[in-house]
């Protein structure tokens, strides 16, 4: 009689007369199923959280390294990119001419236009305009002349070595008797400088003494609401 047949004829009400092959058989099964249910029970459901916890914090590491990676692999491309920005600002910095300079740089521009051939009716230099390392002095020009003036003038304002911009331009016809080519030119002219040491630290100080008026009126502000909020004490009952 074979293994399987044996299983066919066993009495399970009977379980102490089967035969011994049977029983060990029964009782490595019974004893594996406990096994895996204790192992599922206080081992896989216990320690299933701190799994997926880990897996994330793997993952969350392995995203981190890669972008650390890949800013390591282009420091080098990035200093360089650096380096050439730092160049470019210098380069952009010595256009600007210093305090002394500006004078001259004001005759250069009214020459500008002169030496395109226009007639100077305007130039009206502004007050300057600070702003964090450099300031901006607007000057407001008249110029009457031809299309063709006006174009050599724009370009003769691009060549000068330090940086002027044109704005708030307006070409209109000089008179209402006036030729097809006669315009009068009105526009604002800007140029800049760099702000020396003494007008940074005077720029900084000012900035901070703003600042700090701000935060002396806020705090006035909220005492004065602080008072209008308390109640009056309460009289006596006579």
């Amino acid at each position: 009689m074979n293994f399987l047949e044996e299983l066919k004829n066993l009495d399970i009400n009977d379980i102490g007369r089967w035969p011994m092959p049977v029983q060990a058989f029964f009782m490595l099964l019974v004893f594996l199923i406990a096994t895996a249910g204790a192992f599922w029970f206080f081992v896989w459901e216990n320690q299933m959280p701190r799994l997926e916890k880990a897996q994330a914090e793997e993952r969350q590491l392995k995203t981190s390294f890669e972008s650390k990676q890949k800013k390591a692999a282009n420091f080098t491309a990035y200093k360089a990119q650096l380096t050439e920005i730092e160049r470019s600002f210098g380069t952009m910095l010595r256009q600007l001419p210093g305090k002394t300079e500006i004078p001259n740089l004001l005759v250069d521009i009214s020459q500008t236009g002169l030496g395109a051939g226009l007639q100077e009716e305007l130039f009206q230099p502004t007050d300057e305009i600070r702003k964090d390392f450099y300031a901006e002095k607007p000057i407001k020009i008249r110029l009457s002349g031809s299309y063709h003036e006006f174009g050599k003038f724009v370009s003769d304002i691009a060549a000068l070595p330090r940086i002027v911009t044109l704005h708030d331009i307006e070409a209109v016809p000089k008179g209402s008797d006036a030729g097809f080519d006669e315009l009068v030119l009105n526009l604002t002219a800007k140029t800049y400088r760099y702000l020396d040491e003494e007008e940074l630290a005077a720029v900084a100080a000012e900035d901070e003494a703003k600042s700090g008026r701000g935060k002396k009126g806020k705090a006035r502000t909220t005492r004065e609401t602080s008072k209008g909020n308390r109640k009056p004490p309460a009289g006596k009952k006579g």
